[in-house]
C-alpha cells in the first residue's frame, strides 16, 4: 500500500540515517526527506540514495537555492521540498528531472508554483492555513494537484484534513526528532501509519 506520507528526518546523522530510514520503511512509509539543516546532510542523502533507492523515494527538504539543487541532482534523488516558493529553485529542480514540492500558503503562491512546474504543493505551516481555507482553495486549484500538509498535522487531525481535501502529509517530530533511536521511531511510525489508514478509509 502506498501512503502519501513524507517522513522528515530533520537532524538525522549519517551514522544513523540508514537504520532510522529502514525502520520507517518497515512501518509502511516509503517517502523519506532529509532537510538541508541536518548534520552532514549530503552524506546522509547519498547513503539513502545508494542503499535504499530501490524501495523508497529519497528526497531533500528545506532546499532554498539552486546550488543545493545542483548537488542533489548529482546524487540523483527523487524529490525536493522547500519551505517557500522560489521560481529559480522550482525551475532548476524540474530541469534536473526531480519532483518539486515548494512551500505555499496563498492562492497567488499556489498558482505561481504550478506555473513554474511544481508537481505538488506543500502547505506550510498547515496550522496557518487551516482546514476551512484549504476547502476554499480546493475549489479553484487544478483537481489532481497533490496537496501536502506540513506543520501541526498528526493523528489527531488527519481525518479533518482529508475531509478538507488534503492529499497527504509531511511528518517531522511525529516520526523522528534528533536523538530518537530506532525503537522510538518504530513506535511513532506505527502510530502515524495506523492513524493515516484509519482516517483515509
Amino acid at each position: 500500500m502506498s501512503r502519501n506520507i513524507i517522513a522528515i528526518l530533520r537532524g538525522v546523522r549519517p551514522d544513523e540515517v540508514l537504520e532510522i530510514a529502514q525502520t520507517i520503511a518497515d512501518s509502511g512509509i516509503n517517502q523519506i526527506e532529509v532537510p538541508m539543516n541536518s548534520p552532514d546532510v549530503f552524506d546522509s542523502i547519498q547513503l539513502l540514495h545508494d542503499e535504499m533507492k530501490d524501495f523508497i523515494s529519497v528526497g531533500a527538504g528545506t532546499v532554498t537555492n539552486i546550488d543545493q539543487v545542483k548537488i542533489l541532482e548529482e546524487i540523483g534523488i527523487d524529490f525536493i521540498v522547500s519551505p517557500n516558493f522560489d521560481p529559480e529553485v522550482v525551475a532548476a529542480t524540474k530541469q534536473a528531472n526531480m519532483m518539486s514540492y515548494p512551500g505555499v500558503i496563498t492562492p497567488t503562491e499556489c498558482f505561481s508554483a504550478l506555473k513554474y512546474g511544481a508537481d505538488g504543493l506543500k502547505f506550510f505551516p498547515a496550522t496557518l492555513l487551516g482546514e476551512a481555507n484549504l476547502i476554499a482553495l480546493k475549489a479553484v486549484l487544478p483537481e489532481n494537484v497533490p496537496l501536502y500538509m506540513v506543520g501541526g498535522v498528526g493523528p489527531e487531525n488527519f481525518s479533518s484534513w482529508f475531509e478538507a481535501g488534503a492529499t497527504g502529509f509531511g511528518i517531522g517530530s511525529g516520526i523522528y526528532k534528533a536523538g530518537d533511536n530506532s525503537t522510538s521511531v518504530a513506535r511513532k511510525s506505527k502510530l502515524i501509519v495506523q492513524s493515516y489508514d484509519e482516517a483515509n478509509k
